[in-house]
């Protein structure tokens, strides 16, 4: 059994834990009202451009003359996969949760012959993966240090995929993040950005009007097909700032839970010992006693 001075060591060494996570947790807390915010915000946007380029690319009659980031390039052999996750952890299975889908469907394409290069934003998806696919990841991109993630970010991200998808690196490319429900729930989602893959159920309706366009369709399809990568990168990397905050939240309000318990624990085991410890000595001193 440990002695009283380490079962104090340990209660403090606990203290001082369960007042780091509930730091933490208050931080969380604080952050993620914003987070959750610009999550917010972003979707309207991001949802009505992929009506638009729903609507558009429904009107393309002939395919062939279609922009290659809608039409693909005819092949699905080679698959480019990015990872969103946090730059930091002690947030659960936040992380562990997206690297997971992703992992399992690069597992799932290369047992089918298909090749797969990996793309990570953010470090923690990086450290993860690097176990299981080292010749595949390819130089990560990491916003450590930076207080915020914006437009700036995610267009360098598209930029770097529509530069290696101009160079013929790869034929198809899926976006993999966690979408924020609420401060319980965040959902790791795969979604295919290229070729552009457009949900009717998950896009807003135009409200059944026809459209003529001016310029062409493809003109139009040129200039924001390019865009929306960067817009649906964005939108990916706001979401993962509110799940990331929301799921540290929970996850340090448990710590600081299971920190409570264990100290509530430690002082009963030390109240009970150093009760024993007294108990003893009292023996210890009566029977010297009656010896003389």
């Amino acid at each position: 059994m440990a002695s009283l001075k380490e079962l104090r060591n340990r209660i403090a060494s606990v203290q001082a834990t369960q007042k780091i996570t509930r730091a933490m947790q208050m931080v969380a807390a604080s952050k993620l009202r914003r987070a959750q915010e610009a999550a917010e915000a972003a979707r309207p946007y991001a949802d009505r451009m992929g009506a638009v380029l729903g609507n558009l690319a429904a009107s393309i009659n002939d395919v062939e003359t279609a922009p290659k980031l809608l039409a693909g390039t005819g092949s699905d052999k080679r698959h480019l996969l990015i990872v969103a996750t946090a730059e930091r952890g002690l947030c659960g299975g936040f992380n562990s949760s997206i690297a997971r889908l992703a992992r399992e469907d690069a597992q799932k394409l290369m047992a089918a012959g298909k090749q797969v290069q990996i793309l990570c934003v953010g470090r923690k998806g990086y450290d993860v993966l690097k176990r299981y696919f080292d010749k595949e990841l390819l130089d990560p991109v990491s916003y450590q240090g930076l207080k915020g993630i914006g437009f700036d970010q995610a267009q360098e991200v598209a930029s770097r995929v529509l530069a290696d998808f101009d160079a013929d690196s790869f034929d198809m490319c899926t976006l993999y993040y966690s979408k924020f429900e609420n401060v319980i729930s965040q959902v790791p989602t795969g979604l295919q950005i290229i070729p552009a893959s457009f949900d009717d159920s998950e896009t807003p309706d135009l409200g059944g009007a026809a459209y003529d366009y001016e310029p062409e369709e493809n003109d139009i399809l040129d200039a924001l097909l390019p865009r929306n990568i960067a817009v649906q990168i964005l939108r990916a990397l706001l979401e993962n700032a509110a799940s990331e905050q929301g799921a540290r939240m929970t996850a340090m309000d448990n710590a600081t839970r299971n920190a409570g318990e264990m100290i509530d624990s430690l002082s009963i085991t030390y109240n009970r010992s150093r009760q024993a410890q007294i108990t003893k000595e009292l023996i210890e001193i009566i029977s010297g006693a009656e010896a003389l």
